[in-house]
This record gives C-alpha cells, sequence and structure tokens, in this order.
C-alpha cells in the first residue's frame, strides 16, 4: 500500500462562508468535475488554519513542520462511476514556506503562493483565533473569537457540508485533471461569538472576487480539525 504524499495535523480553521452566483466560478471548474450547492446555493470559504507536525513521504522537513495556510476554495464533485465524490477546488493557497509552494504548484498544480504569515491563538475561556498574512506591503487578516467547548455538527446542516469534502480537484488545462484523496475523521466545530475579516479580496484572490469586500458572509465557523493526510495524485 503507497504511503500517502502528506501527513499533517489541520488545526483550528476558521471557515469564512459566501453564498456566490455559480456563474462567477465556472471558469475556474476542472474538467470532469461540476458545482457542489448546498440547499441550492454556491458557496465559497476563506479558509486559515495551522498545519502542524507535517510530513512528506513520512519525514519532517526542517523548517516545513508548523505553518499557517489562508485559502478561498469552493465546492465541487466529480461523478466517478457510481460513486459521486464530494470535492474542493481552490482559488489560491497562501503559506509562508516557499518550498511547500513549489512542491504544491509542481507536482499538484495547486495554486499556491508564499507571503509573510502569522497567527495568534489565546485559549483561555473562550478562544481568540486569528490568522494574517503580508500582501504588497498591508496586512490581511481573519479572526474569530468563539466559545471553548466543540461539539459535533448534524448531518446534512451547513457544517456538514461545508467541513465534509473529501477530494481534491485541481484544473491542469481544460481537458485534465488531478485528483487527490483528503482523508479526515469528521471535525467538532465550536460556537462563534464574533468575528472580523480584514481582507482585500481583489488584491488577494482577483478581481472576480472584489464583490466580496462588501458582502457579509452566510456563515463563520470555527472547526478544531484533526489528523489528515493526503493522498498521491491521479489525472482525471
Amino acid at each position: 500500500m503507497k504511503k500517502p504524499f502528506l501527513t499533517a495535523e489541520w488545526r483550528k480553521l476558521i471557515l469564512i462562508n459566501y453564498a456566490v452566483d455559480p456563474e462567477i466560478l465556472k471558469k475556474y471548474l476542472p474538467h470532469k468535475t461540476e458545482l457542489d450547492l448546498w440547499e441550492g446555493k454556491c458557496y465559497v470559504s476563506l479558509v486559515g488554519f495551522m498545519f502542524l507536525n507535517t510530513k512528506v513521504k513520512g519525514c519532517k522537513l526542517p523548517g516545513h513542520i508548523n505553518f499557517e495556510e489562508v485559502n478561498l476554495r469552493y465546492y465541487i464533485k466529480h461523478q466517478n462511476g457510481d460513486e459521486v465524490r464530494r470535492g474542493v477546488g481552490f482559488i489560491k493557497e497562501m503559506v509562508p514556506k516557499p518550498l511547500i509552494t513549489a512542491v504544491a504548484r509542481t507536482i499538484y498544480k495547486e495554486p499556491y503562493q508564499t507571503l509573510p504569515m502569522k497567527h495568534s491563538w489565546s485559549e483561555d475561556n473562550e478562544l481568540n483565533i486569528e490568522y494574517s498574512w503580508k500582501l504588497k506591503g498591508i496586512w490581511n487578516s481573519v479572526s474569530v473569537n468563539a466559545e471553548s467547548t466543540p461539539f459535533s455538527f448534524n448531518e446534512n446542516s451547513e457544517a456538514d457540508f461545508i467541513t465534509e469534502h473529501y477530494w481534491g480537484y485541481t484544473k491542469i488545462n481544460n481537458a485534465q485533471t488531478n485528483e487527490y484523496e483528503v482523508k479526515h475523521p469528521a471535525w467538532k466545530i465550536y460556537n462563534v461569538l464574533d468575528y472580523r475579516v480584514n481582507v482585500d479580496f481583489k488584491a488577494s484572490y482577483g478581481a472576480d472576487f472584489e464583490f466580496l469586500n462588501h458582502q457579509q458572509p452566510t456563515s463563520v465557523m470555527l472547526a478544531e480539525g484533526s489528523e489528515i493526510s493526503v493522498g498521491n495524485k491521479r489525472v482525471l
């Protein structure tokens, strides 16, 4: 049995979710995928979290074990015979490690970018979690204040839809797509009390997403996360 390409922990995931016009995403769709909707709504999510205890092919790379990531993702699915594989595609993924960016862009064709990043965790009576990235000399950030006790979400809930996608799809060209499996147990979430989005979406993700500068999120979540594994890719 092949080793997974990457193992790690994804922890304290902030998920800022927006309902958007599906037409915006159609040009980004990888070959052989279609948009996955929840209750008729098309979502994008701004996601910030920590990579911890990261290993590539079972090996820790010095200086690349613990680091932040912030991405803008959307929800898609692929019909694999009789199986519907629910997954995500990415507009852009930001990390502070050039080697991670180089590997992800070269092997998986993922749209990674290297930027200065930082995070802040406070875990006393309440959780205060923040992820920041510096772009063109300006710091952007997402943060939440949440209760400290996690709980399980209901099946078929919005949280279930947002967190329970176990495949990644990347557009190589108009006729080829990379597919890889992401394995993890179901996550618990925290009750979010307050949040802050300090983001220039146009600068971070392009003109197609500038409208998010003026749009309120549909929902904001904080998930605890878990150990994860990313499988080797195959080409569709």
